[in-house]
């Protein structure tokens, strides 16, 4: 009996990969073993970025944020116990923006906290 091996399926997977690789230098988007570790390798710095990315914007939120407060004669740090002990809830994000897109409202919550 002749060995079977599934060409349709292993075509498959390699063209996944292929398509996967579109766009990369070189041999990287052309030839199986290359594009395979290419792949592999975005793949997992992509991972590893999306968690990274969360932690990124939440540094330039605090450096708006703090920019903002410095206009006002406030610190971050002092910004953000104030607006914990007046338990206004508001999150760095939105801070942010406000710091950033509206001084005005920004402005008013610094002088609700003072």
């Amino acid at each position: 009996m002749p060995r079977s091996v599934n060409s349709v399926a292993s075509r498959k997977r390699r063209k996944k990969i292929l398509k996967q690789a579109k766009g990369y230098f070189g041999r990287r988007k052309n030839v199986w073993t290359v594009a395979k570790n290419a792949v592999e390798k975005g793949l997992s710095y992509a991972y590893r970025d999306r968690k990274n990315k969360k932690r990124t914007f939440r540094a330039l939120w605090i450096t708006r944020i703090n920019a903002g407060a410095r206009l006002h004669g406030l610190s971050y740090s002092e910004l953000m116990g104030k607006l914990k002990a007046n338990s206004i809830d508001i999150n760095r994000k939105v801070l942010a923006d406000l710091a950033m897109n509206n001084p005005e409202a920004f402005t008013e919550i610094v002088n609700k906290v003072k």
